[in-house]
């Protein structure tokens, strides 16, 4: 079997600092959190459903057999800059709180999909599957999780593209049956796994991946609100003024056929400017702020063409 390190990136167990920061950042998407904490805590601790029902119900109802045989998988789509993995890679710190468990974070090292040789990637997947699988079992007991794996698989699209694509090569198909393949070993498991994909390409996913998927969550460009929350927020002790805020807020929405700016647009670009402009001389200054909003070009729109 491969070599854990050569599947994954380092192992990180949740919460910790930087991925919870990320998270608190990622503003105005309340129903989204709440949702996917629901829908992980389930995958992951399926007794909870039972404990529900029993409490409310007074024993087992209908409606939980249809949960039986999901399969613990999330796809996450949307425009580049939107969000998507920075939530994939941090929403298990409000896991971990929801149910006051260790949660660790897996990420699937792209070089998984091998160099092409024929059986390669079908084999590098399949054990990369493996290892959730064992970790999963181990952290299973009588009494429910001890622990949960979240497996984060970016650029998801380079992996379990359609395999209805006409140029798609035979090695890469195969790829995909054996990503289905570990998909349904965990389905029905009850296995505190959860496997998750983030695409920009939400056209491009196999049709058999989207059939399994429990839930698909699609982040958008922020609106006028976000935007609001997301510039308070990171601008904080600026001593920038409210009505400048406002103003910002106008400048980087949509106008016309530019699209509006993205999380990152304005927590990776427009803010560190705005201090690098100041520094190492003055403090930053609402002119600051309203100059460089004024020049910020918003990253493209990602098409399926791309």
């Amino acid at each position: 079997m491969t070599n854990q390190d050569d599947l994954f990136h380092p192992v990180i167990e949740l919460p910790e600092p930087t991925r919870r920061a990320r998270y608190d950042r990622l503003v105005g998407l309340d129903d989204t959190k709440l949702r996917l904490r629901k829908e992980a805590a389930l995958l992951a601790d399926p007794r909870r459903l039972q404990v529900w029902a029993a409490n409310h119900y007074g024993g087992d109802i209908a409606a939980l057999t249809l949960f039986a045989d999901r399969a613990p998988l999330f796809v996450f789509a949307g425009d580049v800059g939107s969000g998507k993995s920075a939530l994939a890679e941090s929403f298990g710190c409000d896991l971990a709180d929801f149910l006051d468990l260790p949660v660790y974070l897996y990420r699937l090292k792209l070089a998984t999909r091998g160099s092409g040789l024929v059986g390669e990637m079908t084999s590098l997947i399949g054990d990369a599957f493996a290892h959730m699988h064992t970790v999963g079992k181990r952290m299973s007991g009588s009494q429910g999780a001890r622990a949960v794996q979240i497996l984060v698989v970016d650029e998801a699209d380079a992996l379990v593209q359609s395999r209805g694509a006409q140029q798609m090569h035979h090695e890469d198909r195969a790829g995909v049956d054996a990503f289905l393949a570990g998909i349904d070993n965990l389905a029905g498991a009850r296995l505190p796994v959860v496997v998750v994909l983030c695409t920009n390409r939400l056209g491009a996913l196999d049709p058999a991946v989207m059939r399994r998927a429990a839930a698909t969550f699609t982040l958008t460009r922020p609106d006028d609100e976000q935007r609001h929350a997301v510039l308070t927020q990171a601008l904080d002790g600026l001593g920038i003024r409210p009505e400048t805020v406002r103003k910002v807020v106008k400048l980087t929405g949509p106008a016309g056929d530019r699209p509006g700016c993205t999380f990152s647009d304005l927590t990776q670009r427009l803010v560190p400017s705005a201090v690098f402009r100041a520094f190492p001389d003055r403090p930053v200054t609402d002119e600051d702020l309203l100059a460089l909003a004024e020049e910020l070009e918003p990253a493209p729109v990602f098409t399926e063409e791309r």
